[in-house]
């Protein structure tokens, strides 16, 4: 709840100056460098599973993912982090992470799905059927596959991926190799 009032509140705050290379780049770089401090911190486990979970420990993995308003801000990696910070085990945090992108997935297609009705057409129903279930079964080995991982290693090269790739844009945007509109 908290990212979905923040997101409509602020929405266009959001894509009118956060919406550049510059904020993307960054947001990679400090993302990176948290999730490293915060794997490097020892973890208090107070939840060991999902089921364990309160409100209070929902709420504030919840406002966590409130960060990944943030363009260049990974939402799993914000929740999951957040997770860790406020006590739930890699498990628990990944779980839970996958369990808040849910409603926001469903939400996102059912906005997008609405904003572009016009063009749909009831001859389309056949190729998103296959489309949505090939997507579901995807997601679910994958999301299984990423659980697992997750639960039994730490996020370090996520985070030195996403701090090389911020550098890259960053580099590129002052040296010139790509012109970057927003670098001036």
């Amino acid at each position: 709840m908290p990212a979905a009032i923040l997101g409509l509140l602020f929405i266009d705050v959001i894509k009118q100056y956060l919406f550049n290379p510059l904020s993307v780049a960054t947001a990679l770089v400090i993302g990176g460098i948290v999730i490293l401090w915060a794997e490097r911190r020892d973890h208090k486990i107070e939840v060991e599973q999902v089921d364990d979970m309160d409100w209070k420990h929902a709420f504030k993995v919840g406002c966590a993912q409130c960060l990944a308003l943030i363009p260049g801000t990974s939402r799993s990696g914000a929740t999951i982090i957040g997770g860790l910070l406020f006590g739930l085990s890699r498990k628990a945090a990944a779980e839970f992470s996958f369990f808040l992108a849910i409603p926001i997935m469903f939400a996102a297609t059912f906005y997008d799905v609405y904003k572009n009705r016009a063009i749909l057409e009831f001859n389309d129903i056949g190729m998103f059927a296959v489309g949505f279930i090939a997507a579901f079964f995807s997601a679910l080995v994958a999301v299984c596959g990423l659980i697992r991982f997750i639960s039994n290693h730490d996020l370090t090269v996520f985070a030195c991926y996403r701090i090389i790739f911020g550098c890259i844009i960053l580099l590129t945007a002052y040296t010139g190799v790509v012109g970057w509109p927003e670098f001036g």
